[in-house]
């Protein structure tokens, strides 16, 4: 079998201006200086008290948990309140269907929380699209390997046949300390130069491309 893992924010779904707002909120709360939105787009991907720590890298680890703690609360206020939108890509519902119908296996490896994963699924219709689900609610944060390590074992795939999608260059290093390939998306949160410095095995500009490369890419191994 085969096995595609994506990321969520930036690959799959369109959050930047939701994820920018609760930044913004959250360093408002603990009355520190917003960082810029390059820093801020930065550290998408990383599970929430990492990517605090990367922003505050000399501050102590209770602030740390306090600013990730004041980005949930925020995050969940401007869900409910419909002030910022999680969108899915365009074609990004249209290519996961088209690969769960060709037996494709299909994960996720996120930053986000279970919850955070779960609303998305009920909100646009995806459940049992998704043969694994790994988040920060069950391992280190990228790039860690460990959420595709799990995945592979939770789907019982090979390296071989595993491929990791997403847009950060935390997906990249976490498919290589993992052995598998990665595939690196133009149309996410951060620049094209510093996912071609992390030596993706491809980098796609669209999702029908994906497809084709991740066809290719299994075709290459089977050959």
């Amino acid at each position: 079998m085969k096995l595609a893992i994506f990321d969520v924010d930036g690959t799959l779904m369109d959050s930047q201006a939701m994820i920018l707002a609760s930044l913004n909120a959250a360093f408002t709360a603990e009355q520190l200086p917003v960082p810029s939105r390059p820093e801020m787009l930065g550290i998408v991907g990383l599970s929430l008290v990492k990517a605090m720590s990367v922003l505050r890298p000399d501050d102590e680890a209770q602030r740390h948990e306090r600013l990730a703690d004041a980005y949930k609360q925020a995050f969940w206020s401007y869900r409910a309140n419909k002030s910022y939108l999680e969108i899915p890509f365009d074609g990004a519902l249209d290519l996961l269907r088209r690969l769960q119908a060709s037996n494709v296996l299909i994960g996720i490896a996120t930053g986000k929380a279970q919850r955070g994963v779960r609303h998305i699924i009920d909100q646009f219709g995806l459940d049992g699209v998704f043969a694994t689900i790994q988040t920060s609610d069950d391992a280190p944060s990228k790039p860690h390997p460990d959420m595709i390590l799990q995945a592979m074992a939770d789907c019982g795939t090979a390296r071989e046949d595993t491929v990791m999608i997403g847009d950060a260059v935390f997906d990249i290093d976490m498919a290589h300390a993992a052995g598998v390939r990665a595939i690196a998306v133009s149309w996410g949160f951060q620049p094209l130069a510093s996912l071609e410095r992390a030596k993706p095995h491809a980098i796609v500009n669209s999702f029908n491309e994906l497809e084709d490369t991740l066809a290719a890419l299994w075709q290459e191994r089977a050959a």
